[in-house]
């Protein structure tokens, strides 16, 4: 498969931050995704809610314009707050508006999934405790 050509593209989005070397290690963490064994993804890309770019429409545009049917929004948040219930999904109308025809879809959102108490409990006992 032309990996420029068709498939899905997953959005990694972020808050965004002041500290450029903030948003770059989210950029990095998206690349990172890409070149993990068994990422059926296209492309894995960053986007951010606030205070760095590409903001989410961008990144849903950036996606689709480089040849994906689908994005794959990816909140990389641990809470289910309101930047996660509200501002996300509203971000994503915005996308849907300019590109009615693409399948733009929101997953679950980082600290909601069931791995993360045995990540924390893995990092701690890294860490010596416990």
């Amino acid at each position: 498969m032309d990996k420029n050509k068709g498939g899905t593209v997953l959005l990694v989005v972020a808050h965004g931050s002041r500290r450029e070397s903030s948003n770059e290690e989210v950029r990095a963490l998206a690349q990172q995704i890409q070149t993990l064994e068994g990422c059926n993804f296209t492309a894995v890309n960053a986007a951010f809610l606030e205070l760095a770019e590409p903001s989410i429409p961008d990144g849903v545009s950036q996606s689709l314009e480089s040849g994906a049917d689908r994005v794959l929004v990816m909140p990389y948040f641990l809470s289910r707050g309101r930047h996660v219930v509200e501002d996300i999904p509203a971000e994503l109308d915005k996308a849907r508006a300019k590109h009615p025809d693409a399948e733009i879809e929101l997953c679950g959102y980082l600290g909601g999934h069931g791995a993360i108490p045995q990540l924390l409990l893995t990092m701690a006992r890294e860490h010596g405790a416990g």
